[in-house]
């Protein structure tokens, strides 16, 4: 089994927690931007990442890939079996694939065009070095990086919204361990991947792991949301 990737990409990282979750063994192939991607799509028809080999099998988009994980090893299962709860399990997955995830990544883009290193960092790691100390050369310039990287800015009523977002995802956290159910499910998994482009957690590595998007991944109001996403990653192993 074979997983291309980029490191930093939740949505990678999502896929590495269901793979985790499983105790399934695979070979980490990471994408160099560009050329890599060509060789990518000549795999799998498109450029994005995640991509997931399994045998014959080639699976593109983290979801899908986690619905082919579920079907053929289906233990321990990360859905739930009542019809009720599965539903609720999708709908928020999807959510933090989809709204979560878009505020998350302009949040972060903010705070990555204000610090040159962050900005490197978060490249992808088969990244070549030149072009790392370009884009960390750059000057500081949120309306720039925007353009370039066809982002949108959070406005203060979109910044208030996650915000609220992540302290109704705390308030659940807060009286129950996962977030649909009692075991973990997919949900769990797909805000766990989203959060840690807030407060990048240690497995991460230097020079990510501590950092935090300012106002948001460093508030102590959302300290207990944090320490529920640490929790989920130190059970994964």
């Amino acid at each position: 089994m074979q997983l291309h990737q980029f490191r930093q990409s939740p949505f990678c990282d999502k896929v590495r927690m269901v793979l985790a979750a499983k105790g399934l063994s695979y070979d980490v192939v990471e994408v160099t931007p560009g050329f890599g991607q060509i060789s990518l799509f000549r795999l799998s028809g498109q450029r994005q990442v995640p991509v997931l080999v399994d045998g014959e099998t080639v699976v593109a988009d983290s979801t899908a890939i986690a619905l082919h994980l579920e079907q053929h090893y289906p233990q321990p299962s990360l859905q739930p079996t009542q019809p009720e709860l599965r539903a609720r399990a999708m709908l928020l997955e999807d959510w933090a694939d989809t709204a979560l995830a878009s505020a998350v990544r302009s949040a972060l883009l903010q705070a990555a065009a204000a610090e040159p290193e962050l900005r490197a960092a978060l490249l992808p790691a088969a990244t070549p070095a030149p072009l790392k100390q370009l884009v960390a050369a750059v000057p500081a310039g949120l309306g720039q990086w925007a353009d370039t990287l066809g982002e949108t800015l959070l406005g203060l009523g979109e910044r208030q919204q996650l915000q609220r977002s992540l302290e109704h995802l705390q308030q659940l956290v807060n009286t129950q361990p996962f977030l649909v159910g009692t075991s973990l499910s997919l949900a769990d998994l797909a805000v766990v991947a989203q959060l840690s482009l807030l407060r990048f957690p240690p497995g991460w590595g230097e020079p990510l792991a501590g950092r935090a998007v300012p106002g948001l991944g460093d508030s102590p109001l959302l300290d207990g949301l944090f320490n529920w996403r640490d929790r989920v990653l130190e059970s994964l192993g």
